[in-house]
């Protein structure tokens, strides 16, 4: 008898892989250029001009070791992770409807009757236990794969969420290591500017209290110290917001040993990016992959949106003993029971409900097409302009030094001419100035140049995870 109801839901989970009403999926082309703007052709293929893992690409010891902590503290990857258990565990709630639930049923009828004029009652007893099969769907029009395949690829883009918020991290963990190393340059160097300027107001105090300087030079000092002095101010707590900015990326304090020392001292795994990279390889960005699932799923969603048209087998089954005596039950003298009740559910009129659901699911792959391709647009323009800043910002870093190196040496020879009595204050003044903001901007091209690398790894969607 079992098997007989065994062979019967057998035949029908057979039955439930026929027809697939899901439109074929064809990946939309690229809405964007083969090539960036203004650079070479693209000769390497996606593979081939990969970035390096993370570990490889930044390569500096201190920065590296605070990667490590913020993949293991910080709290949105811990949420992203989370996200990604709880889509899991969607799917496979989902894919459970796959197959049929099996529930181990007892079930206990007792009724009485008194007959009139008669006296006594008639008192009616039924046990019966045994596995029972409820309302399970035989997909026959793919409607529950369809389902299953649009949670697989919500799991998926979920995934896929999780990589994009774990390299921007490592992007953002490395800006902020680098902006905390330019902040502390600048503050070594406005601390020196206001020991420099301090000896210099007072000489000229010297000098004015022998009459060699005016009143007005002897003011010029002290204006040139007191705009040292609100730089060191400034920077020390901008260094101290840098710190707390790194340290929230962290989830954890910045310990002592990893703060940074200059911008100058960072370095990384490789000089420069792969040449020839082509415009395909935004497709490696984990964001747009988590797009063309998203699309996936839509489509997956109306293989069942047009399932729903066709009518609906659903089966409930029994089978196990019954018997007046409960205690007769799985002895090998009750009576053994089944039961097997296919139901059949054909849609006549629905008010328009499924044609509008049709159309919602139609619309929701369109949707999900123009977000896929607004992904791609978006990921190019941040990579074309990643590297158009790329593509200038060397030769900025260079002109940056030479100014650096010609208003050092002019500030030294205007220093000296101004202790002979050659020049006057307000020509070393202007050469102080020149100097200082020389320096500053060589700091500032620093950052810049070191962050543009980090953006491009960020764009281009980072290395192997």
């Amino acid at each position: 008898m079992m098997r007989r109801v065994l062979v019967s839901f057998s035949a029908a989970l057979a039955l439930s892989a026929c027809a697939v009403l899901e439109p074929g999926y064809d990946r939309p082309a690229l809405p964007t250029p083969d090539a960036w703007p203004d650079s070479a052709a693209a000769t390497e293929t996606a593979a081939e001009a990969a970035m390096p893992e993370w570990r490889a690409f930044f390569a500096d010891e201190k920065l590296s070791s605070l990667i490590e902590i913020a993949l293991e503290n910080n709290r949105d990857l811990r949420v992203a992770a989370l996200n990604i258990e709880r889509a899991r565990s969607q799917y496979r709630i989902q894919r459970a409807q796959s197959v049929p639930g099996v529930s181990a049923v007892g079930q206990g009828d007792i009724s009485g009757v008194e007959p009139g004029g008669q006296g006594g009652d008639i008192v009616d007893r039924q046990y019966s236990a045994g596995l029972g099969i409820t309302n399970f769907e035989l997909d026959l029009f793919g409607r529950v794969r369809g389902l299953n395949r649009a949670a697989l690829q919500r799991y998926f883009a979920t995934a896929d969420a999780r990589d994009s918020v774990q390299i921007s991290l490592i992007a953002e963990v490395a800006n902020a290591y680098l902006t905390y190393a330019g902040d502390l340059e600048l503050l070594r160097l406005a601390q020196d500017t206001y020991q420099s300027q301090d000896q210099s107001l007072s000489l000229t105090q010297q000098r004015f209290d022998a009459g060699a300087a005016s009143a007005l030079d002897l003011n010029r000092a002290r204006t040139t110290v007191e705009t040292a002095r609100a730089d060191f101010a400034r920077y020390t707590a901008q260094v101290a917001r840098d710190e707390n900015a790194l340290a929230l990326l962290l989830g954890a304090p910045v310990p002592q040993e990893l703060r940074p020392t200059s911008i100058a001292d960072v370095r990384f795994g490789v000089e420069e990016l792969p040449a020839g990279l082509p415009s395909d390889v935004l497709l490696n960005r984990p964001d747009i992959r988590g797009a063309e699932h998203s699309l996936r799923a839509a489509n997956a969603n109306i293989g069942a949106a047009r399932a729903a048209f066709f009518p609906r087998i659903t089966l409930t089954g029994f089978a196990g003993e019954a018997d007046p005596q409960f205690e007769n039950l799985f002895t090998g003298v009750s009576n053994q029971i089944w039961t097997f009740t296919p139901q059949v559910s054909i849609p006549i009129f629905q008010g328009g409900a499924l044609l509008s659901q049709l159309g919602v699911a139609n619309t929701d792959r369109e949707i999900a097409v123009a977000q896929y391709e607004r992904a791609i647009q978006v990921a190019f323009r941040e990579v074309a302009d990643a590297l158009a800043t790329r593509a200038a910002i060397g030769e900025e870093l260079a002109a940056r030094q030479r100014l650096a190196d010609a208003s050092s040496e002019s500030f030294t020879l205007s220093e000296a001419r101004y202790r002979e009595g050659v020049d006057n204050y307000l020509s070393l003044l202007d050469a102080q100035r020149s100097n200082y903001g020389a320096q500053q901007s060589l700091v500032a091209a620093r950052v810049a140049r070191a962050t543009n690398f980090v953006t491009l790894y960020k764009t281009l969607g980072g290395g192997e995870r």
